[in-house]
Order: structure tokens, then C-alpha cells, then sequence
């Protein structure tokens, strides 16, 4: 794979100011065909507005399940009224061909909604194969509240994107919040790296995300030291720092940021601070046992999901024993997708639960 190609491209898109409401940047998402309704490709499309109207970029294709097939496109074309309309111009890069296999290409209209920062696409391609029509959803990390916030104080932050994950550091080792939006109280400019769940790639990559503050933090006042008691006393509840809420009940728990590969049981870096918390918890409680169930979404073949949920029950049973945790404390179960709890696809479905067993 000719990924040097594919960088090179991409770091020029990304240079020079974004203007406003413009399509430049990063987009993230998959693209379905309704007559293939088992068939996904995750999709990275990254624009850079041209001389007047005119916008250029690269579109990058995966095969789902497959991330080992790919494609890279350059494409051109044109802001719309409603979005804007792009035409394959050439493959640039393409891995895990066969004899028999073949990418489609032509043209894709995109219809942009700006308060989701979201682009849905219709492709009419050429006629080759049983190509014929695509739709394609893809989505734009963006921040949609106020780029300055004064210092010291709670503020609310907010992003545009899907299933959306805040880093604090560009290597994406210290995740610090999950969703959309995100209330926190910033001292000094911060960035943050933003990433999406949404039909993620091998391309993807995390947008930094500045937020300047303005003024000075406010100033504590020390708290007043109380009178001796007479006699000593335990210090009130209200200083003790308020434990975190258990993560293993008896009713079932989803793990929301224990995430996995499309189409594998592989677990992504974001998932380790979920589990090393569940480790911590099980330390200490030695004789509490638990059930991981693993789920998969509706995409695909439902005798390969149900394998699939298996492999992700035990791939986070595996963690565990890695982090000094006894195998016998752990068992795990697959339930395929036959409990999405998000209409199908959605990378929510891909998840695990753990439970308190006896």
C-alpha cells in the first residue's frame, strides 16, 4: 500500500484555514447499497476547496470485515446549493485486488446538513460489473460551541461527529470524555484530539480540537481552618472524594468505550481504561464473579457474528487475566446480534457487557 501517496495528499487538504461553512476537512463514514444489504465499505473522503467553486480531495474505501482491500480516489467537483457533487478523476492506490474484483466509480451528489455537520451522498457509477448506486453517510468533527471559554469557569464544549471520543494527548493514550458534548473548567488554551466510532479506518485519524480561555482563573479562597474539636471526631463524608459508581452489578452494564475492529475480535487502545478500572474493581472484591457477554451488529453473516461475539467476550476475559485476575472469576458468553440496541448499523451494537454472577 502506497501509503506515502495517500499521506502526501492528505497533509496538503489539510493545510490553510478552513473558511466557514465550507466542506473542507475530514469526513467520516460508510458507504451501503441497498441491494447488498449484507456489504459495507468504510469511508474516509478528506476536501479542499479549489479556485472558486470547485472542491478536490481523496475519497479512501475499505472492505467491511476486509480492512486488508482498499482503495484510494482522487475526486473533483463542485459546491451545490444543497451540498456539492463529486467525480472520480483516478485511483491513486489500491490494495487486495483479485482477478475478479473491481472498485466502481463515476459520480457522488452530496446533500449537507450543517447542524450535524453531515454529507449524504447518492453515487451513480459507470456502468462495469453490477455496479449501479450507492449511498453514503459520512460525517465532519467540528466545533459547534464558542472557540473561547473563560478561564476558570465550567463550560460547556461541543462537537459535531458520531460516536464521538475526546483524547487529551495527539497519541490518544488519555481519553478524558465520550459524546458530543463535554463540561469541563479549563485554566489555560487547551486541545483536544477528537475521534470518531463511526465506521472507523486504518486512515483515521484524530482532529485537534483548540479552545483559548480568556481572563484570569478565579481566585480560591483558603477555607477557614474549623475549631479543635473537643474530642476527636472522624472527618465528615462531605470531604471524602466520592468513589466512582461500581461498574459490576447484578443487571447487565454496557462497557460504552470498550470498542473492537469491524469484523474482528481485535480490542481498540480506547478500551483499556474501562477495563483497567474493571480489573481494579474485581481486586477488590476477591470473591465477586462476573459474565462478559459479547455482541456483535447486524452486519453480515449471523453464524459469523455469533463466532464474533464469542471472540470479543473472551478477548476481554483475556485482558483481564492479563491484569492478575483468576480465569475461574470469569466466564463469557455470545449472544451474536441478536440484541443490537441501536438500529443496525451502528458501531454500538459492537460492544460487551459484564454482569455479577453467583
Amino acid at each position: 500500500m502506497k501509503r506515502s501517496l495517500f499521506y502526501g495528499i492528505s497533509g496538503l487538504l489539510l493545510t490553510g484555514p478552513v473558511q466557514a461553512q465550507s466542506l473542507t476537512g475530514v469526513w467520516q463514514g460508510v458507504e451501503n447499497e441497498t441491494s447488498q444489504p449484507d456489504k459495507y465499505w468504510p469511508s474516509l473522503l478528506r476536501l479542499q476547496q479549489g479556485k472558486g467553486p470547485g472542491v478536490f480531495g481523496v475519497l479512501y474505501e475499505e472492505v467491511g470485515g476486509n480492512p486488508n482491500v482498499t482503495v484510494t480516489f482522487q475526486m473533483q467537483g463542485t459546491r451545490t446549493a444543497a451540498g456539492l457533487r463529486l467525480e472520480h478523476v483516478e485511483k491513486l492506490n489500491e490494495t487486495g485486488r483479485t482477478p475478479l474484483s473491481y472498485w466502481c466509480d463515476g459520480s457522488i451528489t452530496f446533500t449537507y446538513d450543517p447542524a450535524l455537520e453531515k454529507l449524504t451522498g447518492h453515487a451513480t457509477y459507470r456502468p462495469h460489473g453490477d455496479c449501479s448506486v450507492g449511498t453514503l453517510t459520512l460525517y465532519r468533527v467540528k466545533l459547534k460551541s464558542a472557540a473561547t471559554v473563560p478561564a476558570g469557569v465550567e463550560s460547556s464544549l461541543r462537537v459535531s461527529g458520531r460516536n464521538v471520543l475526546w483524547y487529551a494527548d495527539a497519541e490518544l493514550k488519555q481519553p478524558v470524555n465520550t459524546g458530543n458534548t463535554y463540561r469541563t473548567r479549563l485554566d489555560k488554551t487547551t486541545t483536544f484530539y477528537i475521534t470518531q466510532g463511526f465506521y472507523p479506518t486504518k486512515e483515521s485519524s484524530a482532529v485537534p480540537i483548540t479552545i483559548k480561555t480568556t481572563g484570569t482563573p478565579p481566585k480560591t479562597v483558603p477555607p477557614v481552618a474549623p475549631a479543635p474539636p473537643v474530642a476527636p471526631v472522624a472527618p465528615p463524608d462531605t470531604v471524602r472524594p466520592t468513589p466512582a459508581p461500581p461498574l459490576i452489578s447484578t443487571t447487565p452494564v454496557v462497557l460504552p468505550t470498550v470498542l473492537f475492529k469491524v469484523g474482528k475480535p481485535e480490542l481498540l487502545p480506547e478500551s483499556s481504561p474501562a477495563l483497567n478500572r474493571l480489573a481494579a474493581e474485581l481486586k477488590a472484591r476477591p470473591g465477586l464473579k462476573i459474565r462478559v457477554s459479547g455482541h456483535a451488529d447486524k452486519v453480515g453473516e449471523p453464524d459469523k457474528n455469533q463466532v464474533l461475539s464469542e471472540q470479543r467476550a473472551e478477548a476481554v476475559k483475556t485482558y483481564l487475566v492479563q491484569a492478575g485476575i483468576a480465569s475461574e472469576r470469569i466466564s463469557t458468553i455470545g449472544y451474536g446480534d441478536m440484541r443490537p440496541l441501536h438500529p443496525s448499523p451502528d458501531v454500538r451494537n459492537r460492544r460487551v457487557e459484564v454482569e455479577e454472577v453467583k
